[in-house]
């Protein structure tokens, strides 16, 4: 197995003590998905892209992905010590991959079938398998796939990312880099993926999809999310008393500049900004908005995010953002029922396959990585 000892296994400032609980719980983190997934579904319904734009929905996603990741990582490094490279690759396999080539494979087959539509391509289709869909779709279009299988980008960013972000993760810790300093290394990474993305706009003239769906420009949507997770981490780091008066004015100061520049991100519809400065500024405004949403789930805004039929869709977002826009088209090539009903019959019928494939494919996946984890460990310590 090859695991990386790590020299930061007793510092205090890693949340070691947080990271001995039991596994983690975080308030409000399952809405967030449900609410991300919505943000997407609504946009290719049709219509949300003039409040909110669907794209949002897959920034957000990626912001937690990162988050989700790196305080898993630093949780194995404070109380075993390493980081197993081994371990961190697995257990992202078996949860990601199961469902992803399911869908993927179901998809295409459909679409071979005339059940979807699709002008199916070789190439296309293998960049899709292969996770480097992004690319392709930046450089020959969304043609040659499955319809509905669009939406395979973002998957091909999240595993480009996580393909060097283990190896930036130990090298920063082997480095004695204090969270904040690992934080603050994140965050100059960020503002390189700006100024690479302004070269492409304002130098290059790049298409649109050439910097929304590449990984070299798209990545800092995650690391902002590593980056919470490295410093002022609402589950891991203390920041204080949290109970204070003075405490919680300052969070809702923070919540209140977020939403504010949340909402200059969705206003501002120039095409350079949105292609340049958007991405940055979104990741600037969601590290206070979620950190008030896990350390305050009791605020109005935060309560409905842990309702349990919205923790639901959040523990099925994974499969309900591959599944539905397939679901999408399937409706309308083969009904003629209006945008809102169709979107109502897409919402439920993925709803069921995600859940199908909760039960029968993420469930089975959870034990064995949890098995193999537990396994592996106790291999490692004899």
């Amino acid at each position: 197995m090859v695991a990386v000892p790590l020299p930061f296994a007793l510092r205090p400032n890693e949340g070691v003590a947080a990271a001995r609980r039991p596994p983690l719980h975080i308030p409000s983190l399952d809405g967030v998905r449900a609410a991300s997934f919505l943000i997407v579904f609504a946009s290719h319904a049709g219509g949300l892209d003039t409040l909110i734009p669907g794209a949002f929905g897959v920034t957000v996603f990626f912001f937690l992905s990162g988050y989700l990741i790196t305080t898993l990582m630093r949780v194995e490094a404070g109380t075993t010590g390493r980081v197993s490279f081994t371990d961190f690759y697995l257990r992202r396999a078996l949860r990601i991959l199961p469902p992803f080539y399911l869908v993927l494979a179901a998809a295409t087959l459909l679409a071979k079938a005339g059940v979807l539509g699709g002008d199916l391509q070789a190439r296309a289709v293998s960049s899709q398998f292969l996770h480097v869909y992004n690319y392709w779709m930046a450089a020959h279009g969304g043609s040659g796939v499955a319809t509905g299988t669009g939406v395979y980008w973002s998957l091909a960013v999240e595993e480009h990312f996580y393909l060097i972000f283990p190896a930036a993760f130990v090298a920063l810790s082997l480095l004695r880099f204090t969270g904040r300093q690992k934080a603050f290394a994140l965050w100059a990474m960020c503002a390189l993926v700006l100024a690479w993305r302004c070269v492409l706009v304002f130098l290059l003239h790049a298409s649109v999809d050439r910097v929304q769906l590449c990984s070299d420009t798209r990545l800092d949507s995650i690391a902002f999310g590593c980056a919470l997770a490295m410093w002022n981490n609402p589950v891991l780091d203390g920041g204080g008393d949290r109970s204070g008066a003075g405490s919680e004015l300052r969070m809702r100061i923070a919540f209140s500049v977020g939403v504010g520049l949340l909402l200059v991100t969705f206003v501002v519809r120039e095409a350079a900004f949105r292609e340049t400065f958007r991405y940055t500024l979104q990741g600037i405004a969601l590290t206070p908005l979620f950190i008030a949403a896990v350390r305050h789930p009791s605020w109005a805004v935060f309560r409905p995010l842990n309702w349990r039929p919205v923790r639901f869709i959040g523990n099925l977002s994974y499969s309900l953002y591959l599944v539905h826009h397939v679901a999408l088209k399937a409706v309308a090539a083969h009904s003629r029922l209006g945008t809102v009903t169709g979107a109502l019959v897409a919402l439920v019928a993925s709803l069921g396959v995600a859940w199908v494939m909760h039960v029968v494919v993420e469930r089975p996946c959870a034990r064995l990585r949890k098995r193999l984890s537990v396994t592996r460990s106790a291999v490692a310590a004899a």
